[in-house]
């Protein structure tokens, strides 16, 4: 035992976790801090979407796929699980390091999108479904590059709006470099032909100017000249022209062009409040095509009725709730128009693909998101989620040596530093966000 005069006096403690009591202070300071409500929202909602999505790929393909003898009816469900397993690793990866992975692959990821988009016009390397020319690969394994170019555009154009703000304030500054790229990118993939995604492409681009800033009357100028155009290419071709007059009366072309809208509706509306029961449907065995991918929501309406309708746009709604949330709760430009960009990108998506299947507007074969059958799109709206995640747990700072507290330090300013994401902390707050900034 040491003698009374050789004791030394305690040094003064440098630790945030030193000074809430050894060992169980280091247990204490080192766990992982609560996240935010819209974090929690977003994993929730985005999980309960894909459980759902498990059991309606399922419930939409067993069936017919083992009608037609192509198997025991769980292939499309075990792709999607395995997909949703890989987009899980991705979204969670991001959770914590998005952020930084974007600002440094932007440019990266925008060019390689755009040279996916043209390699899908090259003979032998496109792979063509129902006459359209969408995807890259050989055999199953395909990837869709217009999936991919959806995400690469919010990234850029995120990044450029906090920039250079300055450019809203005139029309040719807002065009120019931002909707050129997007255009050129909504043009090529309606060559492949694929309109819906083109759309979802530029509703989204147009809620980033929207959270931007830019001024209405400008937006209404865009608005406008995006009208004129997606008007001008669905009179291009002579089945665009069908498939708008089909739309205006699906009734009286049931037998041909009509026969998918009219069957989704048959679906929806046979399913009544409640629905027939979870795999009960009939219209996805003989009679509704794409009951997997892009009608998936007519098995839902058929089987769950209008409740299972409403309880899955509640759930988009928590997305949207806690997208913006987070945006708003964002303390740079850039991850504020990201977080937006990234939820109107998902948002657009669901409420396209569910006004077609009702018929409010025409037919574009974009997915249901989270929920159809489709690798390409689950992949990069899970990475979508996992960006959005790391924008709403906010900055994060590592355990380091800090200078000793003077005096005049109040005892919790140690997790003033530490603590990053409220925007109204006190005076301590300054020196943590010099050190998680570096």
């Amino acid at each position: 035992m040491p003698r009374d005069g050789d004791r030394r006096p305690p040094e003064r403690c440098v630790f945030p976790w030193a000074a809430a009591g050894g060992r169980s202070g280091l247990r204490a300071r080192t766990k992982r801090p609560d996240q935010p409500l819209e974090y929690n929202i977003l994993v929730t909602a985005t999980l309960c979407l894909l459980a759902a999505g498990a059991v309606m790929v399922y419930s939409a393909s067993s069936a017919r796929t083992l009608l037609e003898g192509n198997g025991d009816g769980a292939a499309l469900l075990l792709k999607y699980v395995a997909f949703g397993a890989v987009g899980l690793g991705v979204m969670f990866v991001l959770a914590r390091h998005g952020i930084a992975l974007a600002r440094r692959f932007t440019v990266l990821l925008l060019v390689a999108s755009f040279a996916a988009l043209l390699a899908v016009e090259i003979p032998g390397l496109g792979v063509t479904v129902n006459g359209a020319t969408r995807w890259l690969g050989v055999g199953p394994a395909q990837f869709q590059p217009s999936e991919l170019v959806k995400i690469a555009l919010v990234l850029y154009a995120a990044g450029l709006l906090a920039e250079r703000p300055k450019r809203l304030r005139t029309l040719g500054g807002v065009i120019s470099p931002i909707l050129l790229v997007a255009g050129a990118a909504a043009g090529l993939v309606m060559l492949q032909p694929d309109l819906g995604t083109a759309l979802v492409i530029c509703f989204t681009m147009l809620a980033l100017l929207v959270a931007a800033g830019t001024p209405l009357r400008h937006i209404g100028a865009l608005c406008a000249a995006g009208v004129v155009a997606v008007m001008a290419f669905a009179l291009s071709a002579p089945y665009r022209v069908e498939r708008l007059l089909t739309f205006l009366d699906p009734w009286s072309r049931a037998g041909d062009e009509g026969f998918q809208i009219v069957q989704g509706q048959i679906a929806v509306g046979s399913g009544g409040l409640f629905g027939l029961g979870p795999g009960q449907s009939v219209q996805k065995i003989f009679y509704l095509p794409e009951a997997h991918t892009d009608f998936i929501l007519a098995v839902i309406g058929e089987e769950l009725g209008v409740t299972g309708i409403v309880g899955l746009l509640f759930l988009y709604g928590l997305i949207a709730y806690a997208g913006l949330r987070a945006a708003k709760a964002a303390r740079e430009a850039y991850t504020q128009l990201l977080a937006a960009g990234l939820t109107s990108l998902i948002l657009s998506q669901a409420l396209l693909n569910v006004f077609a299947v009702l018929g409010v507007v025409p037919l574009t074969g974009v997915p249901l998101p989270f929920i159809s059958s489709g690798s390409s799109s689950l992949l990069t709206l899970l990475a979508a989620v996992g960006l959005l995640l790391n924008v709403a747990s906010g900055p994060h700072t590592r355990l380091q040596a800090v200078p000793a507290p003077s005096s005049r330090t109040s005892p919790h300013g140690a997790r003033a530093h530490s603590d990053g994401r409220d925007g109204r902390a006190r005076g301590a707050r300054a020196g943590g966000r010099r050190r998680a900034a570096g």
